[in-house]
């Protein structure tokens, strides 16, 4: 027995040993040894011997103690670092996020330690070393001489070189001098020259960026800047919500916050939802703030993206750019997350723990003392509500900054163009008003509205789509001839005379870029065209090259998915086509609309952004639906009550809150088992609703059953209750033939 007050030689370490299993989701206690006490802090990657065989295995350090939990002999030794790394004081703050995010969307606490730390790359780094003379003038043209008597020319040339130099590299003497590194080294034992090693860090190229700019604000933009800096100055740290119509200046605003941030001696983090918007963003922040500007995403090198975090965590960058992942950053004084298009769907993650940037990103500003900034033209429901209901603080801009109109929006019936005989892509109008623009030589951009596409039956002659009666949302066709619901299990067999018409035109939807950019080329044979999908897309900075290519103004016509719609600003686009509005307005999911809406009223925004006015073309299946109705007016507050009554009436968030249980077993009836006793264990809490089990979305990938289970309820801490409960069970069950995961509010 240890005894109260009593005093121990070592240091202990509480580690989470990096396997992602739920029966190893405990920290495990190891002994400190006295070389590594100065350097093992929570958040230290370290080896350590691991169970009966003592195999060496990773693991993070979450704690440090003074007294062992098990008796001495019983407590194993960390063997190394598995990473030396002496920056991450703020890893504390990080780990305390991760312990948050297991609790609040579930998986295990590696999995969200390896989301919130540092990648841990076992990757080389850098060092420049540069050679400087250590003689007095006089003295080392003497020993110059001497090495020219001696015949030794090597040393001669280099010493030579360093009198005209103040020191120069290693690598451009060895090159330019033709001599050995073995030349240099000789000639430092000898006192003739110093090296000095300095690390290196590779930066993403971000091109040639000319002057610091600054644009002066317009009165709007100013008076929520001066807000924010009279909360930010009296201690007062809130959420923002910044709704401004497209082209308001959003970018602006956020630059103004930041400026006033980094003044005071803390940093920020800038998180945009795409890779194809970095480009552009990162050029407006470097224009403003210099060589303190970093950014991140997947397609950077891993020695970039290690080098990145090596720059925050040394605090040698102010602001950091990117994509969720770059919430992460290891700032120790942050100071404010701006948090850009955050209605968009990629700030959820997709692997667990599914956590949502929004949510993530107000837990770590608390945890830091920073300050939120969330911004968007069409603000997700979820924060608006928020806002209504005053947790955010919401700020309006109603003017386009630069004083442009917004674009004048015409909706096509696509029904009509059928029984008009037109069945291409294109509508008559938006064919004229492109055959305008050309002319005139003025840009196109065309959208294709492939997200959320699943598979829904629709009737080309009159609209009708095939619904769930149970919860309104789009069948999904089967190839077994079935159309069928993945929220709660309801199928009907598939009909090929429409129920409302009687028209045979009944059937998927099927349109993509490729077929769209064939059409063109037809169409207009002297048009030059890019097309930017996930195809033009795959190599490392396709993303750069086919937007700045359209900016130089080296095409006329910009195809592309929901990527070229979000954030850009091409002075010279002034037609936006919108070629089938309807592709994500029947996706199978209660969020259906509000996509449609944001998609639509983003893409109308990238029309007549300087002084010519914009036209935009919508061509859907359903003019009368509120989401194209509202999109085609810009809007929002008229979609917005639309849409919370639907979510109030049937439940679904953010009036309430959904969790979305994933089973997945390659055993179709075990699945199914499984899928049942957690159905079947959520019922028994009274204050939430279960649906399901059924087949998920997708109800086999990789051949592996998927399951899900729906649970609805006003509470979320009943949700987490309820996650608790079935990850105890699964405990309790060591089940390994299936798996289970926890999606909260699911996009």
């Amino acid at each position: 027995m240890m005894k109260a007050g009593m005093k121990y030689k070592y240091k202990y370490a509480d580690i989470i040993i990096e396997i992602s299993s739920e029966k190893l989701d405990k920290p495990f206690q190891y002994r400190i040894p006295g070389e590594l006490e100065d350097k093992i802090v929570p958040g230290a990657y370290v080896l350590v011997p691991f169970g009966k065989g003592g195999r060496q295995i990773k693991g993070y350090v979450v704690d440090i103690s003074q007294e062992p939990k098990l008796a001495e002999e019983k407590i194993k030794d960390i063997d190394s670092l598995a990473v030396v790394d002496e920056n991450n004081k703020c890893y504390d703050e990080l780990i305390r996020l991760a312990v948050w995010m297991k609790r609040h969307y579930g998986g295990t606490l590696i999995q969200s330690l390896k989301t919130v730390l540092p990648v841990r790359a076992s990757v080389k780094r850098r060092v420049k070393r540069v050679v400087y003379l250590n003689l007095e003038p006089g003295e080392a043209a003497g020993v110059h001489a001497g090495l020219l008597h001696k015949h030794q020319v090597a040393r001669a040339r280099v010493l030579a070189a360093l009198m005209d130099e103040d020191g120069a590299e290693m690598s451009l003497i060895t090159d330019k001098l033709h001599t050995t590194p073995a030349v240099i080294n000789a000639m430092e034992k000898l006192g003739m020259v110093r090296v000095v090693s300095d690390e290196e860090y590779r930066s993403p190229d971000i091109g040639q960026v000319s002057g610091v700019k600054k644009t002066e604000l317009n009165e709007e933009q100013a008076i929520l800047a001066q807000e924010f800096k009279d909360d930010y100055d009296r201690g007062v740290r809130k959420t923002y919500l910044l709704h401004g119509v497209t082209g308001s200046g959003k970018t602006e605003v956020y630059m103004e916050l930041i400026a006033h941030v980094i003044a005071s001696g803390r940093q920020a983090i800038m998180l945009i939802p795409e890779i194809a918007l970095t480009f552009q963003t990162v050029m407006r922040f470097v224009r403003r703030f210099g060589n303190r500007v970093s950014y991140m995403h997947s397609r950077l090198s891993a020695g970039e993206r290690y080098d990145q975090w090596e720059r925050a965590s040394k605090g040698l960058i102010d602001i950091m750019i990117g994509p969720r992942s770059a919430l992460f950053t290891p700032f120790s004084k942050l100071g404010i997350i701006i948090i850009d298009e955050e209605h968009e769907g990629s700030y959820k993650a997709e692997n667990m723990p599914r956590y949502h940037t929004r949510e993530t990103a107000i837990e770590r500003a608390r945890l830091t003392g920073a300050s939120v900034v969330l911004g968007s033209a069409t603000p997700s429901v979820d924060a608006y509500y928020r806002a209504e209901n005053g947790e955010y603080r919401l700020w309006q801009l109603n003017d386009r900054a630069k004083g442009a109109a917004l674009p004048s929006v015409h909706t096509v019936d696509l029904r009509q163009e059928l029984l008009n005989g037109n069945k291409t892509m294109f509508s008559g109008t938006l064919t004229e008003l492109m055959n305008g623009a050309l002319k005139r030589r003025e840009q196109i951009m065309l959208f294709i509205n492939r997200r959320g596409y699943a598979g829904f039956v629709s009737c080309r002659a009159c609209g009708y789509v095939f619904k769930c009666p149970h919860c309104d949302v789009s069948l999904s066709y089967h190839r077994s001839g079935k159309l069928k619901c993945h929220y709660c299990g309801y199928e009907t067999p598939v009909t090929k005379i429409c129920p409302k018409c009687n028209s045979k035109y009944v059937g998927g939807m099927k349109a993509g870029t490729q077929r769209i950019e064939a059409e063109l080329k037809l169409k207009y044979p002297k048009a030059r065209i890019l097309r930017m999908d996930a195809d033009t897309t795959s190599g490392k900075n396709d993303y750069e090259r086919i937007l700045k290519d359209f900016a130089d103004e080296k095409a006329d016509i910009l195809i592309g998915t929901q990527m070229i719609v979000k954030g850009h600003d091409f002075p010279k686009v002034t037609l936006v086509g919108i070629l089938a509005a309807d592709m994500s307005l029947y996706a199978l999911n209660y969020r259906a609309a509000e996509r449609t809406f944001s998609l639509l009223t983003q893409a109308a925004g990238r029309a007549g952004r300087d002084e010519r006015r914009g036209e935009v073309v919508i061509q859907t299946y359903s003019p009368e639906n509120y989401a194209v109705a509202s999109a085609a007016r810009q809007d929002y507050n008229s979609f917005y009550r639309q849409e919370i009554s639907y979510r109030t009436l049937m439940g679904y968030p953010p009036a309430a809150h959904l969790l979305k249980v994933l089973i997945e077993s390659p055993e179709e009836t075990y699945g199914n088992k499984i899928a049942g006793d957690i159905a079947e264990l959520a019922r028994t809490v009274k204050e939430a609703e279960t649906v399901g089990p059924s087949e998920d979305t997708i109800a086999k990938l990789k051949d592996i059953y998927r399951f899900a289970v729906y649970i609805k309820c006003g509470d979320y801490e009943i949700l987490t209750q309820i996650k608790d409960r079935i990850e105890q069970m699964r405990q309790e069950a060591r089940d390994s033939r299936s798996r289970v995961q926890f999606d909260f509010d699911p996009l």
